[in-house]
């Protein structure tokens, strides 16, 4: 921490850490989501096959195989950071992710290389989900504490303006290059590399800003008594607030992944745009989900955490068939934008705020991995299976059962949001078990 920082007032100190927490946020999520916005490019480079819906179900697969490693990066990360500092676990995650868009940049293709051509393409995904499975934990513990307890929805929904930035970030680099700088056979044969030697370059600036991020009064009180036991056994004290995050992500995390990363697949391929249209529609929707997450939790700091995930739960049970449903047989662009953003006025009441519902339901010294653990082991079975589910269910002719499959997940949830305590009122934030 440098001395310019401790003289600034505290809520100049506020911002400027939420800030950087979040800038950090938004690089790792870019670095992650270039994958998904790249995909249809590098895909006939990595799994060669005449039918490109094969192609997008081998690196939809990859991007799940992601998923399946960040329970891991949760407990270790999550051990780091209740151990030993948010900020370091902070640092470690971003640089991480540097590795991780580094391999992708400079592995040689299938023809180049044959089958470790996506081996090496899979040991990437790999580090990035590890690196993800630390980044969201950690981030949301540090953003919930570092924010003042009156404003605390508002600061702490900045984790997904920034994961919806990363995309977003990814998406605006995607139509540079198809627009401006590159044609499509450039973008096929080696195009696809340039965002993720952007997504290191940034990691890289984002680790050497987070050196100086403070650690949170919350952490350094819950210090000055040492935990005993491991942070796994220390969350298994926690087996009812274990289940909460499990059933409050399930649903929220389906819809998240089907409304970002799988709809650029969805609306290509079922929907029949253009790869140019496609990104203008979901660069717009975009937007429009940044733009709700700071609305909603500061509602949330008004009225609670609770109405706002039960109005997700009973609109997205009901809505989200017949949305996809629309979306699926329109062919206008603005139609689809329309239908989407639809989708997240009610998703956005899970994403804004369920970072702060979970760093609430847990005392100081097991926050950042009863946060992240049971988050990340419910993403990997919930969130980044949804495009290959999707996916699956497309190449065996039944698409229409996964939007069956989405509403019922997110039904599932609903129950968990109307039976649990609203955390807004009911908080842990200044226990220090």
């Amino acid at each position: 921490m440098t001395q310019t920082y401790l003289a600034m007032p505290d809520a100049k100190r506020r911002i400027k850490a939420i800030f950087v927490g979040s800038m950090g946020n938004l690089v790792e999520w870019y670095d992650f989501y270039a994958y998904t916005a790249f995909a249809l490019y590098f895909a006939p480079a990595f799994f060669p096959s005449h039918d490109p819906v094969v192609q997008q179900l081998n690196a939809a697969t990859l991007f799940a195989a992601g998923f399946i490693v960040r329970p891991l990066g949760g407990w270790l990360f999550g051990h780091i950071a209740d151990r030993h500092g948010r900020r370091i676990s902070l640092m470690v995650s971003v640089v991480m992710m540097c590795v991780g868009s580094l391999i992708i940049a400079v592995t040689p293709t299938y023809a180049t290389i044959g089958l470790a051509a996506p081996a090496l393409l899979a040991l990437a995904r790999v580090i990035e989900g590890l690196s993800l499975g630390g980044e969201y934990g950690a981030s949301a513990t540090y953003l919930t504490e570092i924010s003042d307890p009156e404003h605390r929805g508002f600061y702490s929904s900045f984790q997904y303006v920034t994961l919806i930035g990363g995309q977003l970030c990814a998406i605006l680099v995607l139509l540079l290059l198809q627009n401006v700088f590159l044609t499509h056979e450039q973008l096929v044969e080696w195009g696809w590399r340039i965002p993720f030697v952007i997504g290191a370059l940034l990691a890289i600036v984002t680790a050497l800003m987070r050196r100086d991020m403070p650690e949170t009064d919350s952490y350094k009180e819950a210090q000055k008594t040492k935990p005993k036991t491991s942070s796994l056994r220390g969350l298994m004290k926690y087996p009812r607030e274990v289940a909460i995050v499990v059933g409050l992500t399930a649903g929220g995390t389906a819809a998240f992944y089907t409304f970002t990363t799988y709809m650029q697949t969805f609306v290509r391929q079922t929907s029949g745009f253009t790869d140019i249209t496609t990104t203008y529609i979901i660069a717009a929707s975009l937007i429009f989900a940044l733009i709700l997450q700071p609305l909603y939790g500061a509602l949330s700091d008004k009225i609670g955490r609770k109405p706002l995930l039960i109005f997700f739960g009973v609109a997205g049970a009901a809505l989200t068939v017949p949305i996809l449903m629309t979306l699926s047989n329109t062919r206008s662009p603005f139609i689809a934008f329309l239908l989407i953003c639809g989708a997240w006025v009610f998703t956005a009441g899970y994403t804004s705020i369920n970072a702060v519902v979970k760093a609430e339901l847990f005392p100081t010294n097991i926050r950042a991995t009863g946060v992240a653990v049971p988050y990340a082991v419910t993403v990997s079975i919930f969130g980044g299976t949804a495009p290959a589910i999707a996916l699956f269910f497309k190449q065996q002719g039944h698409e229409a059962w996964f939007y069956y499959y989405l509403a019922g997940v997110i039904f599932l949830s609903l129950l968990v949001y109307a039976t649990m305590r609203d955390t807004k009122h009911q908080s842990a934030m200044h226990r220090h078990d």
